[in-house]
């Protein structure tokens, strides 16, 4: 089948490539000259596990090719994807000014190219409800000639950043909003390769597809929010938020995914999605409310580890000049380089703004970050440099926090951090190690809705603030307890 992607994105590329990969013609259409000319080149513009092998044998091969001419991807095209973005608007709402721009362009050269034939035109986007409507109406408002058939389906994506490619390749179900029946056979032919395991095919109308990704997204984030607040609640009652994880996620009603406490979720999808769910919402006169109070926990989620940092380092104003803290984890979660509302960018904005010196480690998100803070200037009298590891980051440092589950951070040689920081004090942010195990390795240890065993507590006076040099000297009790001269 020929197919032609619009938009090199994220969700465009993975799902280019690997229709590529099931033996389609695929053309990849992006107006950013820069990007098609480093995608023609064979390289990559993100990063993404396992989606390198199938790429580059796509190209090799003449079943994958990008260009920024849209009538050429068209022409041929019996499916034509829409993989464009979406940001939140200032009020909220989706913005979908490139996909209807890219539809009112389709729909003049469909109106110039009658003998084109038929197309099915695909809103891969995470859109809001009325969306299709609205792109069959921007290709319309060209005055087709009768001869000219085309439909718009909805065929929201379900792809993990980090797992994408398994998850395209093998998907749980895929979902197809549609009132064609012709739509619809084009449609299942395409996935079917995808889904010989017997993982569904469900079809349905474009409103209910459309509301389908949202909810998704919308629970999940609910899911992963509720496990917050239960641990910050567990920090106060002496409660275990993993005992707690556990003991509800064998119930089948519930599951076990996405219970896992820290500091908030962040990425392209969650926060946005959420966002516009709500806002959709208003717009039909429905107030929403638990979405509210999702999108509001989470921002303070995100800042949960500033209080304590202070309360341990900061001088009487709040300041954190001559404190140096190194940050494990820029992505918003391992295996990615993503780092859109990322809770280590919350972190490391705070901490830099108070004055201290931030050292940065990330498996793949640095030079992200880097562009991210180019854009976006950090404010304050602190400064942030990178690490080239994770032993460089923590080197020297006040407090070492772990901002993202990266798999390497979870089995760290933890005599090693703790000899080359200059106070072992740890906030992790993930829950990746066992307060135990720290105790033992003689650190100071804080985790998220998990008690701190009295061995591994800073002692109260310790809150005092301190003079960087003073924090070179301190002692550990044979009960472990950390004490700061």
């Amino acid at each position: 089948m020929n197919i032609a992607v619009i938009g090199t994105g994220y969700v465009g590329l993975v799902g280019g490539t690997c229709f590529a990969e099931m033996g389609n013609q695929v053309t990849c259409v992006d107006i950013d000259v820069d990007k098609v000319t480093t995608l023609q080149n064979g390289r990559l513009t993100i990063y993404e596990p396992g989606l390198e092998v199938f790429f580059e044998r796509g190209i090799r091969e003449n079943r994958l090719t990008f260009t920024t001419d849209l009538a050429d991807a068209l022409e041929p095209a019996d499916v034509v994807f829409l993989a464009l973005p979406t940001p939140p608007a200032e009020d909220g709402s989706a913005d979908l000014q490139y996909v209807l721009g890219v539809a009112d362009h389709i729909g003049q050269l469909l109106a110039a190219n009658p003998h084109w034939g038929y197309k099915v035109l695909v809103d891969k986007s995470t859109v809001p409800v009325g969306t299709a409507a609205r792109v069959t109406a921007a290709v319309e408002a060209h005055g087709l000639a009768s001869g000219v058939h085309f439909d718009v389906v909805s065929n929201p994506e379900f792809l993990r950043e980090g797992a994408a490619v398994e998850d395209f390749m093998k998907p749980e179900r895929v979902v197809i909003g549609t009132s064609s029946p012709r739509a619809a056979e084009t449609m299942h032919r395409l996935y079917q390769p995808f889904v010989r395991s017997g993982n569904p095919i469900i079809l349905m109308d474009e409103a209910s597809a459309e509301m389908t990704k949202y909810a998704a997204n919308a629970l999940l984030a609910t899911k992963i929010t509720f496990m917050n607040e239960i641990a910050n609640l567990c920090d106060r009652v002496g409660a275990d938020v993993d005992h707690v994880r556990r003991g509800i996620g064998t119930d089948s009603r519930i599951g076990p995914k996405f219970l896992y406490a820290g500091i908030g979720f962040g990425g392209s999808c969650f926060p946005k999605d959420v966002q516009a769910l709500h806002r959709t919402a208003r717009e039909e006169g429905y107030e929403f409310r638990i979405l509210k109070s999702v999108l509001d926990v989470n921002e303070d989620q995100k800042k949960t580890l500033v209080p304590p940092v202070l309360d341990t380092l900061a001088d009487a104003r709040g300041r954190l000049d001559g404190r140096r803290i190194a940050v494990w984890g820029l992505a918003f979660k391992p295996h990615t380089d993503d780092v859109r509302e990322a809770p280590a960018h919350v972190l490391i904005r705070e901490f830099v703004s108070r004055g201290a010196e931030v050292v940065a480690f990330d498996p793949e998100a640095i030079e992200t970050t880097r562009a991210t803070f180019a854009r976006e200037p950090l404010a304050g009298t602190g400064t942030l440099r990178y690490a080239e590891s994770a032993y460089a980051a923590a080197s020297g440092a006040d407090a070492l926090i772990v901002a993202t589950e990266w798999p390497e951070f979870r089995r760290p040689d933890l005599g090693r951090v703790r000899e080359s920081m200059r106070t072992p004090l740890v906030f992790d942010g993930r829950n990746v190690f066992e307060p135990a195990q720290m105790v033992e390795a003689g650190f100071a240890y804080r985790s998220i809705g998990r008690p701190t065993p009295e061995a591994c507590t800073l002692d109260a006076e310790t809150s005092a603030p301190l003079a960087p040099e003073a924090l070179s000297s301190f002692t550990i009790s044979e009960t472990g307890v950390l004490t700061l001269p």
